[in-house]
Order: C-alpha cells, then sequence, then structure tokens
C-alpha cells in the first residue's frame, strides 16, 4: 500500500513537471523568442495587465474626446455644425491611423513593440494638448464654460492645439487594434480552456473600454463642462502615462505572435501571378493547384488555409505550368503561389462586404459623440439644483454596455445555444452584427421622436439653444441605453468576427477593420451633415442643424439615418448569406518546436 502511495505521489509530481514546461500549441515565444511556456506567460494575469491597461488609455482618451464639441464651440469659438465636422474628421483620423498601426504590428514591429510606441506618442500628445490649453488657450482663466467664451487665439496656440490633438489621435489610433489583438494572443486558442477565455476577452476588452470611458464622461466631462479644462487634460495625461507604466511591467510575462513580412507585396503577388496566367484553363479540382513545399509559411505557427470556392480567377496563381517548373525550385511567388498565399487575398476581398455594411451603423455611433451632445445642451439640464452636462448622459451608453455585455454572456447566450439544437453555439458573430444593426435603426427613431418632442417645448425666439427646452435631458436615456445595446452586438461581434477570419498574418489587420469602419463612420457622417445642411438650408430656414437647434429639424435628420440605416441592413442580409467562413488546416507545433528544442510536452 505504502509502494502504491509513492507511485501515486511520483505520477502526480510528474504530471505537475509536464504541465509547467508545457508549450503553447499556437506557436506563440516569449519576450526572448523561445517557445512560450504555457505556466509562465499568458493567460489571465497577462489578459486583466491589458484590459487595465486599456480603461486607463480609453480615461485618457475620452477626457479629451468627449467634450471635444463642446472645446471646439467655447474655448475656439466654432459654431455647432462646424465642431461637429471637426470632431467627425479628427475621430474619423484617430481610426485611420489604426491601418498604420496594424500594418506595421503585422509585418515588421510584432505586436508589443507597436502599442509601446503608439502609447509613447499618445502620451506626448496629451501632455502637449495639457501645456497648450494651460498657457495659450483657456484665457482668461475660468473661460469655456457654458456662460463665459474665450477670446480669440494667435495662430501659432491654434496651430498647436491641433498638432496635439492629431497627436493623440496617431497615438490611440496605432495602439487601439494593436492592444486589442495582443491581448487575444495572451490565450491559445488550440487549448481547450484557453479558447474560451480568448472568446471572452473580447467582450471584457469592450467592458474594459466602456468602463474607462465612464469616468471620463462623468467626473472629467463634469469639471470640464464648468471651464476646468486644464485639469481635465492634465487628468488624462496622468491616466496615459500610469497605463503605459503598467503595460511594460507585464513585459515578462506577454506571448508574442512573431511578424510575417508585408502583407501588400503577398497580396500583389497573388495578383501578379494570377494576370501572367488569364489564359490558362482553370482546373477543374482545388487538389491539382500548388499546396506549397512547407517553406512558404512563416516560421511562427501560422496555419496553411484550405482551398476554398470562388474568386477563380485568383486559383490561377496556384497553377503550376511547365514554366513553373523551374520557380518552385527558387521560390518565386511573382510566378506562383500556394494555396494559402491565395486564399489570404479572397479572405480579405470576402471580408470587405461586410465592412463596408458596417460603416452606416459608425455613422449612428458618431452622433452619440456630436449631436447627441448638442441635443441634450438644448434640453433642460438642471434635476433639482444639480447641473447634468450634456457629454455625462454618455454613462447611460456605457452602463448599457456593461448590462448588456452580462446579459448576453450568462442569458441570451446559453438560452439561444440551447434553443439551437444543431448547433454547438449561440447567435454567430455575423447574427450579433445584424441584430446590432437592428437595435440602431430603433435608436435613430427613438432620437429623432426625442428631438420632435423637445422642439414643441422649445423657446424658438431664444438667442442661444442652450436649456431652452422645457423637455428633461433624462428624456435621452433610452437613445443612449439602445445604442449601448446595439455596441454589445456590432462591435464586440465585429472584434470576434474580423480576428477570427483573418488569415494568422493579419490579425491586427483585423481588428484594425473594426476601427476603420468607425473612421469612416465619422467621414460619412461629417459629409452627410454638410449634404443635409446645403439641400435643407433656404432664405426661410438655416438648414436642419443650426447653431441654434430650435429654429432647425434634427429630428429629420435622426430619421433619415434611420431609414438608410434599414437599407443598409438589407444588404447586410446578402453580404452576410453569401459569406464563406475561412477554413484553416491544423497547425503542426510538433515540428516547429520539435525541430529545434527537443521534446515538447503536452
Amino acid at each position: 500500500m505504502a509502494c502504491l502511495n509513492i507511485d501515486k505521489m511520483c505520477q502526480r509530481e510528474k504530471k505537475m513537471k509536464n504541465e509547467k514546461d508545457e508549450y503553447t500549441l499556437d506557436g506563440t515565444v516569449n519576450k526572448h523568442g523561445q517557445p512560450a511556456v504555457r505556466a509562465r506567460t499568458g493567460r489571465w494575469f497577462a489578459g486583466v495587465l491589458l484590459l487595465v491597461n486599456q480603461g486607463l488609455a480609453t480615461l485618457a482618451f475620452f477626457g479629451v474626446g468627449v467634450n471635444l464639441v463642446l472645446f471646439l464651440t467655447r474655448v475656439m469659438g466654432q459654431d455647432n455644425a462646424e465642431a461637429a465636422n471637426n470632431v467627425s474628421k479628427w475621430t474619423g483620423t484617430v481610426y485611420i491611423f489604426s491601418l498604420l498601426g496594424a500594418f506595421l504590428s503585422d509585418s515588421y514591429w510584432g505586436r508589443y513593440k507597436t502599442c509601446a510606441i503608439f502609447q509613447a506618442i499618445f502620451v506626448a500628445g496629451l501632455i502637449s494638448l495639457s501645456l497648450t490649453s494651460y498657457i495659450f488657450l483657456v484665457k482668461p482663466n475660468g473661460c469655456g464654460d457654458e456662460e463665459t467664451p474665450c477670446g480669440s487665439h494667435s495662430t501659432i496656440s491654434v496651430a498647436l492645439f491641433y498638432v496635439s490633438i492629431y497627436l493623440i489621435a496617431l497615438g490611440n489610433g496605432g495602439y487601439q487594434p494593436t492592444i486589442a489583438t495582443f491581448g487575444a494572443d495572451q490565450f491559445d486558442e488550440d487549448h481547450p480552456q484557453e479558447s474560451h477565455s480568448k472568446v471572452a476577452f473580447f467582450s471584457y476588452f469592450y467592458l474594459a473600454l466602456n468602463l474607462g470611458s465612464l469616468f471620463s464622461n462623468t467626473i472629467l466631462g463634469y469639471f470640464e463642462d464648468k471651464g476646468m479644462w486644464t485639469l481635465g487634460f492634465w487628468a488624462s495625461a496622468g491616466s496615459a502615462i500610469l497605463a503605459l507604466v503598467l503595460f511594460l511591467i507585464g513585459t515578462p510575462r506577454y506571448r508574442h505572435f512573431k511578424p510575417t513580412g508585408n502583407p501588400l507585396s503577398r497580396f500583389c503577388q497573388v495578383i501578379v501571378a494570377a494576370t501572367r496566367k488569364w489564359k490558362i484553363e482553370q482546373p477543374s479540382r482545388g487538389l491539382e493547384l500548388y499546396e506549397g513545399d512547407g517553406q512558404d509559411l512563416p516560421d511562427n505557427g501560422s496555419r496553411r488555409i484550405l482551398h476554398t470556392q470562388g474568386f477563380k480567377f485568383l486559383d490561377k496563381a496556384a497553377i503550376i505550368t511547365s514554366k513553373d517548373i523551374g520557380v518552385v525550385l527558387v521560390n518565386n511567388q511573382w510566378h506562383l503561389c500556394a494555396v494559402s498565399q491565395v486564399e489570404e487575398v479572397k479572405c480579405i476581398l470576402r471580408l470587405l462586404p461586410i465592412w463596408l455594411c458596417t460603416i452606416l451603423y459608425s455613422v449612428v455611433f458618431t452622433q452619440m459623440a456630436s449631436l447627441f451632445v448638442e441635443q441634450g445642451a438644448a434640453m433642460r439640464t438642471t434635476l433639482s439644483r444639480f447641473h447634468v452636462p450634456p457629454a455625462s448622459m454618455s454613462s447611460f451608453d456605457i452602463l448599457s454596455v456593461a448590462s448588456f455585455i452580462f446579459i448576453y454572456r450568462r442569458v441570451l447566450d446559453p438560452l439561444v445555444t440551447r434553443l439551437k439544437k444543431s448547433s454547438p453555439r449561440g447567435l454567430t458573430e455575423l447574427q450579433r452584427m445584424g441584430v446590432g444593426l437592428i437595435i440602431a435603426i430603433m435608436t435613430m427613431v427613438a432620437a429623432g421622436i426625442v428631438e420632435h418632442f423637445r422642439l414643441k417645448s422649445a423657446d424658438k425666439k431664444c438667442s442661444h439653444c442652450s436649456n431652452s427646452s422645457s423637455l428633461s435631458i433624462f428624456w435621452q436615456v433610452p437613445q443612449y441605453v439602445l445604442i449601448g445595446a446595439s455596441e454589445v452586438f456590432m462591435y464586440v461581434g465585429q472584434l470576434e468576427f474580423f480576428n477570427g477570419q483573418a488569415p494568422d498574418g493579419l490579425k491586427s489587420f483585423g481588428s484594425a477593420l473594426c476601427m476603420t469602419s468607425i473612421s469612416l463612420g465619422n467621414y460619412v457622417s461629417s459629409l452627410l451633415v454638410s449634404v443635409v445642411m446645403k439641400i435643407s438650408t433656404t432664405d426661410k430656414m438655416p438648414g436642419w442643424i443650426p447653431g441654434n437647434l430650435n429654429k432647425g429639424h434634427l429630428d429629420r435628420f435622426y430619421f433619415l439615418l434611420a431609414a438608410l440605416t434599414s437599407a443598409d441592413f438589407l444588404v447586410y442580409l446578402i453580404c452576410a448569406k453569401w459569406y464563406k467562413y475561412i477554413k484553416f488546416e491544423e497547425r503542426n507545433i510538433e515540428k516547429q518546436y520539435g525541430e529545434k528544442h527537443g521534446d515538447l510536452r503536452v
């Protein structure tokens, strides 16, 4: 009996030792470039650090962004339409820079280095904005509140202001898609437990983003609404510095994927190789295409993509002709590409229609930072003796996001899973994005109805529209709650969808697609506002969105967005039905690690 107990103890110790030495299965490495040991890297220790980092960075970003429209009107002296357009352009630029961050991350720098560099730029922009506001812009002291506009500014001070906010746009834009993917990298999707954690991470990531903005939308928003702009900007700078410090603290524990090289050259190689062979007859079966020689995949655990039907012209890049025999030996991908490389291009082309359909949703989403705030400022903003800053109403959006993430993960997803007996999972990412579009339509209808009744109770003879309506600002709560619910379905679904459907060498690009849909949504919103103002402005009417909202028809603009989003939803249904999911071959990690490090403990 004693010998049996000793044998069990030895087996237990051996099992624990094997678990300590177990490598990850997805090809991640540690900071030294060695295979990542599961017990010492990644998982929720690194994940939580990155979630806190995201929360603090978001607090810093929204400390500037959420009240930027008010800063432009009160401090910089711009009118409502000009300020709304400038905010849309700035926010759009933030997300355009996400493509730059994704490109550098996937191609050359890797995700860790990209995050660190762009966070440093973000901090520099916030410090510059704080100094510029303190020294030049918020003059005389105490100006910039609801009643005291600031004086005129010199060309240099205005230039410094725009340089500062676009440094913030560059830093935050390059960092955002990379940190989302880097966080997901901390969980091994080929491991049963960690794969579930990876799916959960995207929900918690979006929750951290919203909780981070809760403080800036309430406390910072209140101080900035009272004219304490410099204090709010310095608080944002401090939060960004703390976020960067926390990010660097986790350096020894992070898991990394090695960058895979320039994806643009791989994309162009397929187009060129297919064009060279445009006269060649298409093979009847995908089995006749060039599968690669094992050297076509980067040495980082990347998986081959299995052949799919569609975009048959591109398959010609993988057809082996008599001229390609020598090409195979020298591995010239401008003449002959492997199926996996061809499928990489197909994958991106299939994602584009889905991505385009999400842009109009982002037009709806961006109204929360501009026209919702201006609409709220034109309502009764007092509760007893307490003044409610219009920008702080977005707190209801954040609370809605937090609530619906919990409701979806704990109630709706398990319920749908039980109802869908044919599938072991709940709603797919595409189905969730469709639900998000439906709720976005409801949001615009609700906002239009509120504006309709606000106009009925407004004093149209007032010289300015602030607090000119007797309708309480809390009538905006339904539209903020609805937009929050739609975000949980649309943006969390987008993050999971684009990250999961992007090829292994383009994961940051997948996350950037989500960000750039927001970017183009802001630009489209700006364009739409300009077009609507030009068409609706007559001699007797100053347009739908004038400086004094009481003389306009903002409700008609909201109903127009509801109609456009409805049309977009119909197009989305067609694109989602047409979409074909990417199929990966299993990784051969034993070969990858075994050749370099001998025995792989799994």
